[in-house]
């Protein structure tokens, strides 16, 4: 467990105007109460649910039709609980709110390209796109798909489709055709957005071979609206060219009739009415198609941007993020709040690691968020912005897509900023939120999340579905009912796949899939997936309780860890990728193998050290540890399209080192 090192304390200031604060105060005027600190208003928000979470729509100024008497019906079923249940709102129309003095967005593209929007041309090209929307049929409850990166179109095609009441879905230009198609092809989109390539690294590639062949399967089609992005001279092709539209072309009609000042007809719709489609990693069999509800979507973003973020109306709010990622449909939701959102396209590295914290500079930005594996590349490159940037107005660094290691805090702390609250943040596209994340009113202690979730009722279970003490390891629970719970997955008509992805192993409580503990502090270690645990000789260990000591090593970039079954016991098996012209000799494994015993047990210590030149992960950076333990073991993997670099899989099958 660790040894509660306190990395930074708010001061009294920042504490007394942070929202997480005012909020509580005012929960205290409202209900005569005295809830002195966090962790009662925490208390308070878990036993008093539809309080906190009416209070929360009025605290976020929610935008709506109605909100109707009931806040919560069939409460105690998980799933089946259902919030709000007689709201109309549209989502759209609380992002677009016209009473934000900031821009909507800035724009930055790896090749040096930079837009800002204001909120009033952000509203026109939405009005633009929801009228060709409209024109081309589509309706409430129809699905259009977006294959795009990270650019200001693909917001705008987003806000129109929820504007009229259609499902978004999104993935990024970087998936393969088999990919894609195992996405949209089982959610029958009516339109596609798509841009004509997208820039990497810089090399620019095209999208619209894979969109005509996407084309080719999608028979509900009605459009496919194309974006100039890399101004490509391919052209869609076979069908799919008269199916084409110009994004450009829209916007200039839409422009050209010449009355600015029309409205847009807000579609209003019931909370749980279907907001988006998202999809699993899809890396053990087809992307579970996830459904998320438009009203507990706002409402969850909002209660994290304000309280756990800070998010103040006007700050500038980043997250380095693709289209495909969770983390976009949880950043553009900070509009809501007033803010400006910061969108990059492009490598983080190119054309060297100093690319984002330029970015963070020149615009001044407050909150930076990034995955704990750009944090750790930073590190092991030597890149230090606190010593080449002017970052006055950064006050938050959050920091998701897999465990951020203790190493990590002291690197942000020291080579980042030393003022600023670092949010470890913990959720999923599953809730497309969190369960534990930030909080800008408590100290931040090094390698842990600060805290669980307002309104969340955030447990450890042991395999006796019973809490187990703090400082033991055992599941991330959910014992209460929440409103971004997804309304279901597509296609699951009774609803049994989705009972089984979460409330299988406990009835009646959402279990995640984490495998974490409580610090006495009330915060919270992740050790790594449940499912990834390893077991030799009958001990559970998290995979992060290694990765930890193995990539401390300079010699070592990143590492995976499994447990092979042999001699009918489990034996840990670790791989490690190196840095350019290292070996992995006797004399580095003797190291490894001794610093990994000091710093945990005998039972850590990996059986067998094996060097590989790639490690695969999914397209939003987190490694596959199942994936590779199956083709270890002989078995394939179904989907590789899911991962962003399937070739590397090949490097762990018929290893000779793993057969004796």
């Amino acid at each position: 467990m660790n040894s509660q090192t306190c990395l930074w304390t708010p001061s009294t200031e920042q504490v007394a105007s942070s929202h997480v604060t005012l909020f509580r105060q005012r929960i205290n005027q409202q209900f005569n109460l005295e809830l002195a600190d966090y962790e009662q208003l925490h208390a308070w928000s878990v036993s008093n649910s539809t309080d906190f979470w009416s209070e929360i729509w009025d605290y976020a100024d929610i935008l709506c039709e109605t909100r109707g008497d009931v806040v919560l019906e069939n409460g105690s079923a998980m799933p089946g609980a259902r919030w709000f249940p007689n709201a109309k709102l549209n989502f759209a129309e609380n992002l677009l709110r016209q009473d934000a003095a900031a821009p909507a967005l800035i724009f930055r593209g790896e090749d040096g390209e930079q837009r800002t929007l204001s909120r009033p041309e952000l509203y026109q090209q939405v009005r633009a796109v929801a009228t060709k929307l409209k024109e081309l049929g589509v309706g409430v409850g129809d699905r259009v798909a977006g294959f795009m990166p990270n650019i200001p179109e693909a917001l705008v095609a987003m806000l129109a489709t929820s504007s009229i009441g259609a499902v978004w879905s999104s993935c990024s230009p970087d998936f393969g055709i088999n990919g894609v198609r195992d996405r949209f092809g089982q959610i029958e989109p009516k339109v596609l957005f798509t841009a004509d390539g997208y820039r990497y690294a810089g090399k620019e590639h095209g999208s619209l071979g894979v969109a005509s062949e996407l084309a080719e399967s999608l028979q509900s089609l009605k459009a496919i609206v194309v974006v100039s992005f890399i101004q490509s001279s391919e052209s869609l092709s076979g069908d799919a060219a008269s199916l084409a539209v110009s994004y450009q072309t829209l916007i200039d009609a839409d422009l050209a009739r010449g009355k600015p000042d029309d409205t847009i007809e807000f579609v209003q719709l019931p909370f749980d009415h279907p907001l988006y489609i998202m999809f699993s990693s899809g890396t053990t069999g087809k992307p579970k198609c996830i459904v998320h509800g438009a009203g507990g979507t706002l409402l969850q973003h909002v209660k994290e941007q304000l309280m756990h973020v800070d998010v103040k109306p006007g700050e500038k709010i980043f997250f380095f993020t693709t289209c495909g990622w969770m983390m976009w449909n949880w950043l553009v939701t900070a509009l809501a709040s007033k803010a400006t959102l910061l969108l990059y396209d492009g490598s983080p590295f190119y054309p060297d690691g100093n690319t984002l914290f330029d970015f963070a500079e020149q615009t001044g930005m407050v909150h930076f968020g990034t995955s704990a594996k750009f944090i750790d590349a930073c590190s092991k490159a030597g890149i230090s912005p606190a010593n080449t940037h002017k970052l006055p107005e950064l006050r938050s660094v959050l920091s998701t897509g897999s465990p951020l290691v203790p190493e990590s805090f002291d690197y942000v702390y020291e080579h980042i900023a030393s003022d600023i609250c670092l949010s470890s943040m913990s959720g999923g596209t599953d809730i497309v939120s969190c369960f534990i994340l930030g909080n800008p009113a408590k100290p931040v202690y090094k390698g842990e999340l600060q805290s669980k979730g307002l309104g969340m009722d955030i447990q450890v279970f042991g395999d006796d579905g019973k809490p187990v003490p703090v400082g033991e390891k055992g599941e991330l629970v959910c014992a209460n009912a929440f409103p971004s719970m997804p309304t279901g997955f597509f296609g699951d008509d009774d609803g049994s796949r989705y009972h089984a992805a979460y409330f299988e192993k406990f009835e009646n409580v959402w279990c995640h899939g984490d495998y974490i503990a409580q610090t006495p502090s009330n915060g919270m270690v992740i050790y790594g997936r449940s499912d990834a645990v390893l077991n030799p000789g009958g001990v559970r260990i998290g995979t992060a309780e290694i990765y930890r000591q193995v990539e401390s090593f300079d010699e070592i970039v990143e590492s995976l860890v499994i447990g092979q079954q042999w001699d009918s016991d489990i034996r840990v098996v670790l791989f490690v990728r190196l840095r350019d012209g290292q070996t992995l000799d006797d004399e580095l494994q003797a190291r490894v193998r001794a610093h990994v015993r000091e710093q945990t047990t005998p039972r850590h210590v990996p059986a067998r050290i094996v060097q590989v030149e790639d490690i695969p992960r999914t397209r939003s950076g987190k490694i596959v540890e199942l994936a590779v333990r199956k083709i270890v073991h002989g078995d394939s993997v179904d989907n590789v399209e899911a991962l962003a670099n399937p070739e590397a899989l090949k490097l762990f099958a018929d290893i000779p080192e793993l057969q004796s």
